[in-house]
């Protein structure tokens, strides 16, 4: 059997992409990935995740990222919700595949059963439309194909992240809760009083950020 699975990284910071990966595997080849230590990628540590990732893609019959930086972030949020956009993404990574698929394991951000699933069909091709999908939450750690796919996600976020620090210096990990993050942010500010460009503008930390420097801040960036 054929399966795939979807995860992402970066859903939640106010600096940086969101990156989505998908991998497809026979079935048992999620036996070897275990053994090697394949899981939900927010279990291992960095260097672990690092050494995973080639292995992962040596493994994968196909697999794909994509990443979606901050500046798309905003552009579709001025129309649609977080989740929505995931899903979008989802049926962007389905539709690359070459390889015919009969089940994909997708971790859900929606709770009600059959939600995500409905929103990712909206945007599949017709040619992918009989896949069964499987979209759960905390699917990342309930399917070695799914951890796979979050391995994936997570390494090259992780990079990105690394090249925006080359570019503007130490931003931190991105997420509003990072010290490094909230102090390059407020300095930033500050600053230029504007959001740094690779800011998710519809952050509340990011709206908070403006506020606190000037009540009366119209620019974003």
């Amino acid at each position: 059997m054929i399966i795939a699975g979807i995860d992402e990284a970066g859903r939640g910071p106010c600096f940086g992409p969101m990156t989505m990966s998908i991998v497809v595997l026979e079935k048992k080849q999620e036996i070897d990935l275990k053994a090697l230590g394949v899981k939900d990628s927010k279990d291992i540590p960095a260097p672990k995740r690092a050494s995973l990732f080639s292995d992962v893609q040596e493994a994968a019959i196909e697999h794909h990222t994509l990443v979606v930086h901050a500046v798309e972030i905003n552009d579709l949020m001025a129309k649609d919700n977080l989740n929505e956009i995931e899903a979008m993404k989802v049926a962007e990574a389905i539709n690359k595949l070459k390889t015919d698929v009969e089940i994909i394991y997708i971790d859900s951000p929606d709770t009600t059963k059959g939600k995500y699933e409905g929103r990712i069909r909206k945007y599949l091709d017709e040619d992918k439309q009989k896949i069964e999908i499987v979209a759960e939450n905390k699917a990342d750690s309930k399917y070695v194909v799914v951890g796979a796919a979050s391995i994936l996600a997570k390494v090259t976020r992780d990079r990105e992240i690394e090249k925006l620090k080359e570019k503007h210096g130490d931003i931190g990990s991105g997420y509003p809760a990072d010290p490094k993050t909230k102090k390059f942010l407020a300095d930033y500010v500050k600053e230029t009083n504007l959001l740094p460009p690779f800011s998710r503008i519809f952050w509340s930390t990011c709206k908070r950020a403006l506020e606190v420097n000037d009540p009366k801040q119209k620019k974003l960036f």
